[in-house]
Order: structure tokens, then C-alpha cells, then sequence
């Protein structure tokens, strides 16, 4: 449930704010919470395109995709587990929310960055499909 109701919040606070808030001076709680969404969101989209490279560049191993799939999916419950307990962790703050977001952001771009070193880079000097992603 808190998930839907920061959901809520970061889509209330997306059409309220979007074109009022310089995220370089956030100051208060719903301006920091909008910023901290944003930047869930542009993790989650990063992580979103690499997810999909990685299963059109191992394209030919239908099993393998197959298990990119579950361990994605595995790792989604694990990351909203993870993150609602920081979010009951602080839960008499209005801080909970920014913590929350932070620690999602911080676990997608973790998840992005080993998608990225497990399915898209080779042992040998070879390039990677894509750029390392920044933690």
C-alpha cells in the first residue's frame, strides 16, 4: 500500500509541479519528493533499455531469456520488499517518501549496472553493447 499512495503522490506531484521545480534547489518536502520521483524514473527508463538490449542482443537463447525474465521479475519483489521496509524504517518522518524513492532509485541503478555486466559486456576486450551505467 505505501507504494501506491508515493505512486500517487509522484503522479500528483508530476502534473502540479512539473514545470515549477528546479530540482538543483528543492526545498521542501513535496518539491524533494517530486525530484526524488524524477530521478526514479529516468533510473527505472535506463534500466528498462538495457533490460531490452540485453534480450535482443542474446536473442538466440530463447532459455536464457527466459531466465532474464524470472530473475527480473524476482527482482522487483525483492527491491519493493527491500524498500518498503527503509519506508516503514522511517515512517514517522516525512522523510519516508524521499527515502523510499532514494532507495528504489539506488537499487534500480545497482540492477542496471549488473544487467549491464552479466548480459551486455564480453570477457575478452571486446566493447560492451552499451555504455556502463553509472551507479
Amino acid at each position: 500500500m505505501n507504494k501506491f499512495i508515493i505512486l500517487i503522490f509522484a503522479i500528483y506531484s508530476t502534473f502540479a509541479l512539473s514545470d515549477n521545480v528546479d530540482c538543483t534547489k528543492a526545498i521542501n518536502t513535496i518539491e524533494i519528493n517530486y525530484c526524488a520521483g524524477v530521478k526514479l524514473v529516468n533510473a527505472e527508463q535506463e534500466m528498462n533499455v538495457y533490460l531490452a538490449k540485453s534480450k535482443e542482443h542474446n536473442s538466440y537463447d530463447a532459455e536464457l531469456i527466459k531466465s532474464i525474465e524470472v530473475a527480473q521479475k524476482a527482482w522487483l519483489l525483492y527491491a519493493e520488499a527491500h524498500c518498503s521496509s527503509i519506508y516503514t524504517m522511517w515512517r514517522e518522518g516525512t522523510i519516508r517518501g524521499v527515502m523510499h524513492l532514494s532507495c528504489q532509485t539506488k537499487a534500480t541503478k545497482m540492477r542496471t549496472h549488473e544487467i549491464w555486466s552479466n548480459f551486455l559486456t564480453y570477457m575478452d576486450s571486446t566493447p560492451p553493447v552499451l555504455p556502463e551505467p553509472k551507479l
